[in-house]
């Protein structure tokens, strides 16, 4: 089981052998090519094998390659025999492929045992899939801005890659925020109160990518799930408007409990006058009978933990202390 916090991640991270990892390109084009060549130099200095697709550093205006291009290299990837299938990077492209994905290849592919991983606009991907087939897919890193940095790779998203590889991750836990003293969310709830999930499927990504999918065939048909949200670049006050048509979608109250990652790179102004994210969440909880917890270690940020998009889990939480468990998955 791994579970993590900001201080305790020891229990992630086994042996295991060296894995075939396929690198492609579905969405915005590679302009970063240091990264990109970073992140493939330390993937095989782990002693991976590294195959990566004949388009992956392809440019046709912002996308890596026209649509024929990017679709041609999903298939390529669903075709490769590989245990990893990562993504280069995120940015956009994907929701316009999503009528003309080869599900059927890609769901053979897991299947066989490929994984499918990624973040971002890979939101659009993995929550098709999920609606379309029932496999399941992996939000985790991208090759480029997890891998690829200039500085080490964060050590708890390498030891949550280290258990996809070695297939012992079972699970993430993690320390809720202790809400600041003085402020409204202080005194409206000091602590989480307990609650357990005993059985929901994990399902989310980024909140402006899934927001795209409602009224579509490609946003999964969830009832009783665990929903979690991340996004990078979107004010407060957009990520609740986003928000709210969920709620109006009656998207939210259908949930066993929501959960929020990180949100990051955004501006407050003084236009603002104290409302934050902070507000969102308090607001949100107020529409909502459904637990909103937050503080979930995944996102456009370095600490990110892998979680198995389409996977039934459990979801438990103590005080502080909150934990997704999902068992073995093969």
């Amino acid at each position: 089981m791994s579970e993590h916090d900001d201080h305790d991640h020891a229990a992630c991270g086994h042996d295991h052998g060296p894995k075939h990892i396929y690198i492609f390109s579905p969405s915005s084009a590679v302009r970063d090519k240091a990264a990109f060549r970073r992140g493939v130099a330390r993937l095989r200095a782990m002693g991976h094998e590294v195959e990566i697709d004949p388009d992956a550093l392809a440019s046709h205006t912002r996308f890596a390659g026209d649509d024929e291009t990017r679709l041609a290299a999903i298939s390529r990837a669903a075709a490769s025999g590989a245990d990893i299938a990562l993504i280069s990077r995120g940015g956009y492209g994907l929701t316009r492929l999503l009528p003309q994905l080869p599900y059927k290849a890609i769901a053979k592919a897991i299947e066989r045992g490929t994984e499918f991983v990624g973040i971002s606009d890979f939101t659009a991907f993995q929550n098709a899939v999920l609606a379309k087939t029932g496999a399941i897919t992996w939000a985790g890193p991208a090759l480029g801005a997890d891998l690829g940095t200039e500085e080490e790779p964060d050590d708890i998203m390498l030891a949550c890659l280290d258990d996809l590889f070695s297939g012992h991750g079972e699970g993430a836990g993690w320390e809720l925020p202790r809400p600041r003293k003085g402020t409204a969310a202080a005194a409206a709830a000091p602590v989480q109160k307990p609650f357990t999930v005993k059985q929901g499927t994990l399902w989310g990504g980024n909140l402006a990518v899934l927001s795209s999918l409602i009224g579509t065939p490609y946003l999964p048909d969830i009832k009783g799930g665990v929903l979690f949200f991340e996004d990078i670049g979107e004010h407060p006050y957009r990520l609740e408007r986003l928000l709210t048509q969920w709620l109006h979608a009656g998207l939210l109250a259908r949930q066993k409990a929501i959960v929020l990652g990180q949100f990051n790179e955004y501006k407050l102004t003084a236009h603002d006058k104290g409302f934050k994210l902070d507000s969102v969440v308090q607001w949100l909880r107020s529409q909502l009978k459904v637990p909103v917890l937050t503080g979930l270690p995944h996102g456009h940020v370095p600490t990110k933990v892998l979680l198995p998009v389409g996977a039934p889990v459990s979801l438990s939480v103590d005080e502080r202390d909150a934990l997704l468990f999902w068992g073995h998955l093969r």
